[in-house]
């Protein structure tokens, strides 16, 4: 005889939430991440098996979820890095043009996800905003302002700090 278990995670919410804050040590980080997790059990719901018990299904999404964001949070951190590297260090330009340089790699490193994407890919990597747009699966008007957007932000702070156009290019 097969077993049916109903699919009510709320029973198992306050297990999941301790189990959580067991791997974040952080109360608001581990609400997140139940958060995420249910949204997950929730999509994969035909994935569960009833025969089984609902408990320990959920807590396996619960730490899979944990450790995807810990493969993103060192994915962007070897992205950083990569970036860190790429910005030269010059000493023709003496201290000051290698502090201008760290605060334009700083400010780069700080913008969000989806402007820095599009500076990267249209900055760095020289492709024009059609590509962009591809590579984003965007449209060419949300690639081009938020590249408006992220220049504006690099921009801005560091007006009247010479080269600034060559580094994040766009008008002055």
């Amino acid at each position: 005889m097969v077993r049916r278990v109903a699919f009510d995670i709320v029973q198992h919410l306050a297990a999941l939430r301790r189990y959580a804050r067991s791997l974040t040590r952080d109360v608001s980080a581990a609400d997140d991440l139940v958060q995420q997790a249910m949204l997950n059990a929730l999509e994969k719901r035909e994935r569960f098996d009833p025969s089984r018990p609902l408990k320990p299904w959920l807590l396996a999404i619960v730490h899979n979820e944990f450790v995807s964001r810990i493969r993103r949070r060192a994915a962007e951190q070897r992205s950083l890095a990569e970036i860190e590297d790429a910005v030269p260090a010059v000493d023709e330009g003496g201290p000051e043009l290698n502090l201008f340089l760290r605060e334009v790699a700083d400010r780069f490193a700080a913008l969000p996800d989806p402007q820095r994407e599009v500076l990267h890919l249209v900055a760095i990597e020289g492709l024009g905003y059609r590509e962009a747009a591809d590579v984003l699966g965007l449209p060419i008007g949300t690639v081009m302002s938020r590249l408006s957007r992220a220049r504006a932000a690099l921009r801005e702070p560091l007006e009247g700090k010479p080269g600034l156009r060559l580094v994040v290019g766009g008008r002055d």
